[in-house]
């Protein structure tokens, strides 16, 4: 049985093929990571937004809380004369600072909800870009590694037993022979 194609032809072929190979991965890599490199660039983005919201509502506490303080201490001085009212405008203060820290705490959740989903919709869109890249990666490697005729399938097959051929004849001679000559 004669090989249909000469082994300079055969390996001529696997290394282009081997070339094309790379060079279909260093397209994917060079689709993908501009992708990945813009989502960690809106998630950045995204993280500094979403501290100055939780910054702003922070600042806006305080200054309630400040405000709620001074309020009280000018208050102070007149609560001997009348400390029923003293302590209704206390219990009133109390009750719309609680009312205020939720509608805080509120925002805050909310904006950290907008955030989220402003993250989930720019991942999904890199995912979906990403597994569009690699299908298309994965249909061309197909397409590449296909054998175009039986002939190359039939030569790489006599290639792998010439292998083992020659493997099975070598190994009783390289049974008996030292790597290193012991002294």
């Amino acid at each position: 049985m004669t090989n249909p194609m000469p082994p300079s032809e055969l390996v001529s072929q696997f290394t282009s093929r081997a070339v094309e190979a790379f060079s279909l991965w260093a397209d994917a890599n060079q689709k993908i990571l501009p992708e990945l490199v813009d989502l960690s660039a809106t998630t950045a983005k995204e993280g500094v937004r979403l501290y100055a919201e939780i910054q702003s509502s922070a600042v806006e506490a305080m200054k309630e809380g400040q405000s709620y303080v001074m309020r009280r201490h000018s208050e102070l001085q007149a609560a001997p004369r009348d400390p029923v009212t003293f302590y209704q405008k206390g219990v009133l203060e109390s009750v719309e600072g609680t009312q205020n820290a939720f509608r805080l705490f509120e925002s805050t959740a909310q904006a950290m909800t907008r955030s989220a989903e402003r993250l989930q919709t720019k991942t999904e869109q890199t995912g979906t870009e990403i597994q569009a890249t690699v299908a298309q990666l994965v249909g061309r490697m197909k397409t590449l590694y296909t054998p175009s005729r039986p002939t190359l399938l039939l030569a790489l097959l006599l290639a792998l037993l010439l292998a083992l051929l020659l493997a099975l004849l070598l190994e009783p001679l390289l049974e008996g022979a030292e790597l290193l000559p012991q002294h």
